[in-house]
């Protein structure tokens, strides 16, 4: 008990100093859920700080991201990468230290949090792949993905909505070893939370079907006990609800507001240190702490243990292990480029007409079947988004090898929980939705992007063009919303042949996530040279080029046949054009200036044509240039009616080319 005391106390005054060192920061949450840290990292945690890339470990979570000094301070006390110098750096620039944690695998920091309950959701997509993955490589005996996922969590991550997305999904799938710490202390920034905080979380999450416990946060043995009970759960996820006291241990501030996100300030710090007994100057950590805390010789033996187990595992079952490695390491079938391009060669320019949803249906039937880690699913969309192919099955509580997932209405959670899968590792995560409901699960994406991990957002019914719905199903800001978003690649493609190229580039990227923006109404298929089908992957390339060309046509996905269409009429007039498509203006954008300028003539004027927000194309167009988009709400109408309507017609098109020459 001692020593859980003082390996707490050093939590709270590395947290208390580095927060009053930046003048800026959340001390109250780290003083309060210290000595549940202390069990979890003593007791329970199953990690190596010499590898924290070991895919057998415990994932530990921090939902409630503003107190990242409570995580950084555990780090560094348990042997990780994460030094003094750096927690004295806290919320400096260009410091290992952020305000927020912000993924850091080699740091043991599982995923950024801040905007709170995305953390809960990435939990529980990464219990949800380690149960995929224990269902699908594990053997009666031989065990090599068995850990659990832990989160910390607080009062706001459960006011925000995707904590109730996430969480009935969780009870829902029935997985029991996500356990989540409750930092039930009453307080957020605005005071006590009685007058709009008041519900009862424990039968609220009784009935989402999880396992409940409510124990004292600042009993050790009660938290150790707690800690047992979850683990032993065999059928339901666990939340462990903490009675703490924010800012535990401060005369002056604990159980109030002033401490969650001030400095205590120096005469409040000299008081805690004497109220707490702790008799060491700022920064500094006695050396039997780092002793007694520090996890390299057992997290190593940990590791160690699990190799033996997993060599012999290989020599039982050497093609499943084959594909077990092959996955981990997000590794391609050494086939795969031959096979993609003989799908590739296969697709035919005199199909009929095609929806971009039901190409990308064409292309998860054969990326499915090659890519076992290819999980897919919707939010209760799957027929309308076309994400589930032959070679799916259902992902479902009595069987979890399956490999498509009903997520029900739930963007946010959705796109967390895939975010949290992909973190994971081992796993290829898709989801779909319609355009305009990215909205809902928009910061989501934006930690996609932020973190740098190639997630996979499948969005159909791109325009008007998907017409009676209405104006609340047309997405019109959506597109110009993503192509903001920085290291985003948001692709609209044409045809199948588009479609195909979009899914190979979002399959084969590492750092950046990917959007498919794709139509309802069919479109017909168009015919390429090889050389201009190896150029789709440049984002933009031309179609169509004319030594005598008074004009650019520009356009993307459904809007390409049309300026197709409009350029052949033009020539009749003896107005030349070149036919510009744009799949992918985000890595046309990453090319050459020189690529880019022997794409787009920078002599002659453009039209840009797109059945969206036209300020997608402000970097691209010139003063005098034109385009013809959409600045309004859409309408309730048939698709056709709806394109004639606003302005995407051959003859609109004409009437702009000839006014612009």
């Amino acid at each position: 008990m001692e020593k859980l005391d003082q390996i707490s106390n050093a939590i709270r005054f590395l947290s208390i100093d580095a927060v009053q060192n930046a003048n800026s920061g959340h001390p109250g949450m780290p003083m309060g859920m210290s000595d549940i840290a202390t069990v979890l990292w003593s007791n329970h945690l199953s990690h190596n700080p010499n590898n924290p890339l070991w895919f057998n470990r415990d994932r530990f979570v921090l939902s409630n991201g503003h107190g990242s000094m409570l995580l950084y301070s555990v780090l560094h006390l348990t042997g990780y990468k994460l030094t003094l110098d750096e927690i004295k750096n806290f919320r400096q620039l260009h410091s290992k230290t952020p305000g927020h944690p912000e993924y850091d695998i080699d740091l043991g920091i599982e995923t950024t949090t801040g905007p709170l309950g995305q953390g809960l959701s990435n939990a529980v997509g990464m219990a949800l792949a380690e149960k995929h993955l224990s269902a699908r490589f594990n053997k009666k005996d031989l065990n090599i993905v068995d850990h659990y996922t832990y989160a910390f969590l607080g009062d706001g991550c459960l006011m925000e909505g995707i904590s109730h997305e996430a969480c009935s999904f969780a009870g829902t799938h029935k997985l029991n070893k996500l356990i989540c710490f409750y930092d039930q202390n009453g307080i957020s920034i605005d005071g006590k939370i009685d007058n709009w905080f008041t519900d009862d979380t424990a039968k609220r999450f009784e009935a989402y079907d999880w396992h409940v416990l409510e124990i004292d946060g600042h009993d050790f043995q009660q938290i150790n006990k707690a800690i047992e009970l979850a683990k032993s759960e065999t059928s339901r996820p666990t939340i462990i609800c903490c009675k703490t006291k924010i800012g535990f241990g401060s005369p002056a501030k604990e159980g109030t507001s002033n401490v969650h996100g001030s400095p205590l300030g120096d005469e409040e710090i000299l008081s805690t240190r004497k109220n707490l007994k702790w008799e060491f100057d700022k920064f500094e950590v006695p050396s039997s702490v780092y002793k007694d805390f520090d996890f390299k010789v057992q997290g190593q033996i940990l590791e160690d243990n699990w190799q033996i187990i997993v060599d012999e595992y290989s020599a039982k079952y050497p093609d499943l292990y084959k594909d077990f490695k092959r996955q981990v390491a997000g590794q391609l079938p050494k086939d795969y480029e031959r096979k993609f391009t003989e799908f590739l060669d296969n697709i035919s320019v005199d199909d009929e007409k095609i929806a971009t949803r039901k190409a990308s249906q064409k292309c998860l039937e054969f990326l499915c079947e090659e890519l076992p880690e290819m999980i897919g699913g919707s939010a209760d969309l799957t027929g309308s988004n076309n994400t589930m192919s032959r070679s799916n099955t259902e992902f479902l509580p009595s069987n979890p090898e399956g490999t498509h997932i009903y997520y029900g209405v739930r963007e946010f959670g959705m796109t967390g929980i895939t975010n949290g899968m992909l973190l994971h590792g081992g796993i290829k995560p898709y989801s779909g939705t319609f355009l305009v409901f990215m909205d809902y699960a928009r910061n989501a994406v934006r930690l996609a992007a932020l973190m740098k991990i190639p997630n996979i957002f499948v969005y159909t019914h791109d325009s008007i063009g998907l017409g009676e719905d209405g104006p609340t199903h047309q997405p019109v800001e959506h597109l110009v919303t993503l192509r903001a978003t920085p290291n985003l690649n948001n692709w609209r493609p044409a045809d199948l042949t588009e479609t195909a190229i979009a899914w190979d580039s979002a399959i084969k990227s590492k750092r950046t996530p990917t959007s498919l923006v794709l139509s309802r109404q069919g479109l017909p298929p168009i015919k390429r040279t090889k050389d201009q089908i190896e150029a789709i992957c440049k984002g933009g390339y031309l179609i169509q080029s004319n030594d005598n060309a008074k004009l650019n046509l520009i356009a993307s996905g459904s809007e390409l046949n049309l300026i197709i269409d409009a350029e052949q009429e033009l020539r009749e007039l003896g107005l030349f054009a070149n036919i510009i498509s744009m799949p992918c203006l985000d890595i046309f954008k990453q090319q050459t200036e020189e690529y880019m300028n022997s794409i787009i003539n920078q002599n002659i004027p453009s039209i840009f044509v797109e059945a969206l927000h036209p300020d997608s194309w402000a970097s691209l167009a010139k003063p005098n240039d034109v385009v013809i988009g959409i600045s309004s709400f859409g309408e309730s109408a048939p698709g056709n009616t709806l394109m004639e309507h606003f302005g995407f017609s051959v003859s609109n098109i004409i009437e702009m080319a000839r006014k612009l020459i």
